[in-house]
């Protein structure tokens, strides 16, 4: 091969790798954002409160609104992302979201607020389907995807504690208004850098919208998140609560019928019938049940039992957040290509456990450095060896045409996971603060001791929950490494045609990206 042609060819795998790595910070922009908003506005709640005058029933409409527009309408965002372009579907979702935000900061009361809210969400299940898309079409290379996996499940697994870290900052010395002003940063950055970037792409699905299957799909998750978000307040036995929980489960029963029936579905149920992306979704789900209880439990204990700031809340979860990014790393760059996700995933979860069943002995009078800080490098540890490499093994395979509705059910699965868990560990909680109290005269001792007791009980709960992920996880998923797992398929390779031109191609492996 000339001298030439083999200098052109690595000056364009540099231009190649550089551009991707760029893509990589654009969409990683995009997703910090998406998961920020999921936790930073729960801290300025009660400034946004006094500052609008609603009422404390009324406050949790704030985070329901969000999550609710979000949940319901990922599987429709991934599919117009599917459609009319992953990089058009990104820009407008970020354009949106970005105006969303503008008008929640700017709110004059508490209708304009939640409204604004219910777009961002919106605007939200839009971009975040396509930026996992976008994500598993840049990085087809089992090293480089295992390096932009690690770093987009260091962001999807931290990005609430940053959000609390974020939102205690801009509360304490801004305005609880600049929690979504903040927004407009963010996506002015990751739009110029979809422009400078980002390829146009035509869409790679033109089939029929299956309209059936999105109203089931989105009122059936819809009235699942709907009704577990009116189970913290009114309780499960409430008449509302258990008709949309009915509902949603009936709902979505039907959606899985019509999907096998239809031509062609919204969701195509070889997507999720797959063992690897299947126990990946589930992993994904039951570590988000137990992950956004920690965040809102060991927030809880940080601030009313150790009385600590906004601020130093937010710095107290960061070494659980450097402890996942470097653990993410190892997980997705060198186990995952290796062993697979089978032991490392359900490895992970037990760890995340482990570190949760040690939080819940801590008592009114714990030091944060002794009976707090090693749990959370524990659970940093268990988050990496988990969140991280099941997003990756979620989208592995994918064709073309199923990344945007993949990805979207990755997300579903992180968000649905996440109502889930907020309601269902703060009605156990709850609970265990009211039964403690049944029996014993309130003082002040009692009341601070029902409290903490309401706090380990879900840190309690939640390790139950991460084992049994890891047991459903490890049933589900399929041994093998990823080249036994994406037998047949491109991913691995650098075209499907590596093998005719074979000294170009294997020496463009050998100098790709570091």
């Amino acid at each position: 091969m000339p001298v030439e042609d083999v200098a052109a060819d690595v000056q364009e795998n540099a231009t190649n790798c550089d551009r991707r790595w760029r893509i990589l910070g654009v969409l990683g922009i995009a997703q910090l954002m998406v998961i920020l908003d999921s936790t930073i506005v729960n801290i300025a709640l009660p400034s946004a409160q006094s500052d609008l005058n609603f009422s404390t029933a009324d406050r949790q409409w704030i985070v329901t609104a969000y999550s609710l527009a979000f949940g319901s309408l990922l599987l429709l965002g991934g599919r117009i992302g599917d459609v009319v372009g992953r990089k058009r579907a990104l820009v407008i979702g970020l354009i949106g979201f970005a105006i969303a935000s503008a008008i929640g900061g700017a709110s004059v009361d508490f209708p304009m607020l939640v409204i604004a809210r219910t777009i961002q969400g919106a605007f939200g299940a839009l971009l975040a389907p396509s930026v996992l898309a976008l994500l598993t079409t840049t990085f087809t290379d089992v090293n480089e995807r295992g390096r932009a996996f690690a770093i987009y499940g260091a962001i999807a697994g931290a990005g609430g504690a940053l959000g609390l870290l974020l939102g205690g900052v801009l509360t304490s010395y801004a305005s609880w208004r600049w929690t979504l002003f903040v927004n407009l940063a963010f996506a002015g950055a990751a739009t110029v850098g979809s422009f400078l970037w980002l390829k146009t792409d035509n869409g790679a699905d033109h089939d029929p919208i299956d309209l059936p299957g999105l109203f089931l799909v989105a009122s059936g998750l819809f009235s699942f998140v709907f009704g577990f978000s009116h189970a913290e307040t009114a309780g499960w036995s409430d008449p509302v609560t258990i008709g949309c929980l009915s509902a949603g489960v009936v709902l979505l029963s039907a959606f899985v019928y019509v999907e096998a029936k239809i031509k062609f579905p919204i969701l195509p149920l070889r997507i999720v019938l797959s063992r690897t992306r299947g126990g990946s979704l589930l992993a994904t789900l039951f570590a988000s049940v137990g992950l956004f209880g920690v965040f809102l439990f060991l927030t809880y204990y940080l601030q009313e039992t150790l009385n600590f700031s906004p601020v130093k809340t937010g710095v107290a979860f960061l070494p659980m957040v450097v402890m996942l990014a470097a653990t993410a790393q190892v997980s997705n760059r060198i186990l995952l290509p290796r062993v697979g996700p089978k032991p490392i995933v359900p490895l992970g979860l037990l760890v995340c456990a482990s570190a949760l069943f040690g939080l819940h002995y801590v008592e009114l009078q714990s030091s944060y450095f002794t009976h707090v800080l090693p749990y959370l490098i524990v659970l940093g540890v268990g988050l990496g060896l988990s969140v991280s490499p099941s997003f990756s093994a979620g989208t592995l395979g994918l064709a073309a045409g199923d990344a945007g509705v993949g990805s979207a059910a990755l997300n579903t699965a992180q968000q649905v996971g996440g109502s889930i868990g907020t309601a269902l560990l703060n009605t156990l909680a709850a609970s265990a603060s009211a039964s403690y109290l049944m029996s014993r005269v309130k003082t002040p001792v009692t009341l601070e001791d029902a409290q903490l007791h309401s706090y380990t009980t879900a840190f309690l709960w939640s390790s139950l929950i991460f084992v049994i992920g890891a047991v459903v996880a490890g049933f589900v998923l399929q041994l093998g490494n990823l080249s036994a797992l994406t037998s047949g398929n491109t991913i691995g390779r650098l075209t499907p045609t590596s093998e005719k031109t074979p000294h170009s191609r294997l020496h463009r492996v050998r100098i790709g990206c570091r």
